[in-house]
This record gives C-alpha cells, structure tokens and sequence, in this order.
C-alpha cells in the first residue's frame, strides 16, 4: 500500500470522505494544509502536481474568485494560472495527492485505482454535500 501526501483545504467535507477511502484501501494518509503551504519558493513543484492535464482543468472550479467571474480558467496560460494560484491558493484543484515522485491533482477515481488500488466509493467523492455541486468545497 502507499503512503499519500494529501493537500487539502482543512475543513473540506470531500477532503475528509476522500482520506477516508484511502485509509480504507488501505493506504497511509499524510495530510498537509494546501493553503498554508508556501508554493512561491518552488512554483515549479506546484506545476508538476498538473502535468499532463490542461490548464482550465488546474482550477478549483468553486473558488470565489472563479465564481464571481474575476478568473476565468479557460483563458489562462500555464504561467498565468501558477502566479494565481501562488496568490489565491483557493483556485489550486484539490487534493493534491504525491506518492514518491508521482503527482496528481483532483480526485478522479479511475485514475487513482490505476496508479495506486482504490476500494469502491460509497457516493460519488466529487460533490460537495453542502452545495450538490462538483467540486466547491470552499470558503
């Protein structure tokens, strides 16, 4: 089993059913807080939790800033979108999930029982209880 470094936004009802589901599989959860880590020494490590994904898919969809239409992912080129994120941490897509080298942004659980093994979810870990909307766990 792996252990997992998990940034999440302490607080999130998801980021809590999430570990959950991985504890549960099995796997180690080491849980750092997304928000009070300090990107700005390395951007660059932010950037590798993204590889591979496009740039509208980086942002937390639910952030203020996103929802009041003072940011709009789809417009944004990769280094426009890290000096937001290094300013606004609530744009960064979570979890951030690493195990050894590998990084991955989001939740997706194909994805995670690809890379790592993953038991089967009770509900669906990509909406927010509060809001029944994807990904908006924020405040």
């Amino acid at each position: 089993m792996a252990q997992i470094i998990f940034y999440e936004k302490p607080g999130c009802i998801n980021n809590r059913r999430q570990k959950q589901l991985l504890r549960q599989s099995g796997h180690t959860v080491v849980a750092k807080n997304l928000l009070a880590e300090d990107w700005s020494v390395e951007p660059e490590r932010l950037r590798e939790f993204f590889a591979g994904s496009p740039v509208s898919a980086w942002f937390n969809r639910g952030a203020p800033s996103i929802k009041q239409g003072l940011v709009n992912p789809d417009t944004l080129e990769d280094d426009q979108a890290i000096g937001l994120m290094l300013t606004d941490p609530l744009l960064i897509r979570r979890p951030l999930m690493q195990v050894g080298q590998t990084k991955m942004a989001g939740f997706d659980e194909e994805k995670i029982c690809a890379w790592i093994g993953l038991d089967e979810p009770e509900k669906d870990l990509k909406i927010c209880p509060k809001t029944r909307k994807a990904e908006s766990c924020h405040g």
